[in-house]
């Protein structure tokens, strides 16, 4: 499984480039989020409804989802691959395939861009409602196109980068782990009444497991933004003066690089569940925001995914080879 991995995660990324989210097929993250539902209804029932209760029923629904939806690709990959290797392989890069968002995200940001071309508001605000978790109701179009830009640039971390990097170190069973922590963090890692304590430790931990995905997201970013002709300079510059400007310890950090190598200014208050939320603004307004900044954005979150392949695949590479020459060595030792 070690020496497919690599090939396989590599066309999963190339296949993922040309056709994008597989809209025909159930998709595992829609599987993972179904299990979340099923343990928290059965974990509620079990642990009291207070502080301590609700913090230990969360613990363990971060083990029982991660466990799953770790283990069964797993055995299932073993169980292929020792029934064929061609069939491992092939199921192996179709989940790699599937739990990376490259052309999805570009798909679902660039139809906000058309709707705010075609200068209608409420079609607007739709299409933006459909990739970004705020209230978008009162959104006028410059506040459309910048959460549109913004969820690019989050999602070059969460759907991308992220993704690869687990992806090429523990194959698609490390992609499926990665997923399903993001997922748990996005249904359950709400400061509400609801998912206050329950969902503190599906959080905490994404913050764990993004926390160098993140800062290396914005690194790269930083170089592709001068490999796409883009504000190499002031990308640099926001990122060190904004990337902790934000409650969470890594989204800020692909956020402020978009800002600053598109010369405008992105974040502020936003509306969650009806709440008007207090954020700091990244960047600086050089220059208006309009809706081909949706477009810019893309092809600054692709750059950034190709580098993150090549640098990912290097790396793999070099580890292997460093694997092939020890282990043998160490094995003649003993």
């Amino acid at each position: 499984m070690l020496d497919y991995i690599l090939p396989a995660v590599i066309l999963g990324f190339l296949l993922d480039l040309l056709f994008g989210d597989p809209v025909w097929l159930y998709h595992p993250v829609r599987i993972i989020g179904k299990l979340i539902t099923f343990f928290e209804k059965i974990l509620r029932a079990v642990f009291p409804n207070t502080k301590a209760g609700e913090r230990t029923a969360g613990v363990f629904l971060v083990i029982c989802v991660t466990g799953i939806s770790t283990a069964v690709p797993l055995l299932l990959l073993r169980l292929l691959y020792g029934l064929h290797v061609w069939a491992g392989f092939a199921l192996e890069t179709f989940w790699c395939y599937q739990l990376l968002a490259t052309k999805a995200l570009k798909v679902e940001s660039m139809r906000v861009q058309t709707a705010v071309q075609s200068g209608d508001l409420e079609k607007s605000r739709r299409a933006v409602s459909m990739i970004v978790g705020r209230d978008t109701q009162n959104l006028d179009f410059e506040g459309v196109t910048k959460a549109a830009v913004e969820t690019v640039a989050e999602n070059a971390s969460d759907g991308v980068v992220a993704p690869l990097l687990f992806l090429m170190i523990g194959g698609a069973a490390g992609g499926f782990f990665y997923k399903s922590i993001n997922t748990m963090d996005s249904m359950v890692g709400y400061k509400n009444d609801r998912y206050r304590y329950f969902g503190t430790f599906a959080a905490r931990l994404d913050d764990v497991v993004n926390f160098i995905p993140a800062r290396l997201a914005g690194r790269l970013m930083i170089f592709a933004a001068g490999l796409c002709g883009m504000d190499r300079k002031n990308a640099l510059k926001i990122y060190r003066r904004d990337r902790k400007k934000h409650a969470s310890p890594n989204s800020a950090h692909t956020e402020a690089v978009m800002a600053g190598a598109l010369d405008i200014q992105l974040a502020g208050d936003a509306w969650y569940f009806g709440k008007l939320h207090k954020k700091p603004t990244l960047g600086d307004p050089l220059r208006p925001v309009e809706a081909e900044d949706i477009r810019r954005a893309n092809r600054l979150m692709y750059a950034a995914a190709l580098v993150t392949l090549i640098l990912a695949a290097l790396l793999r590479l070099a580890c292997l080879g460093l694997y092939g020459y020890v282990w043998p060595v160490l094995m003649s030792g003993l």
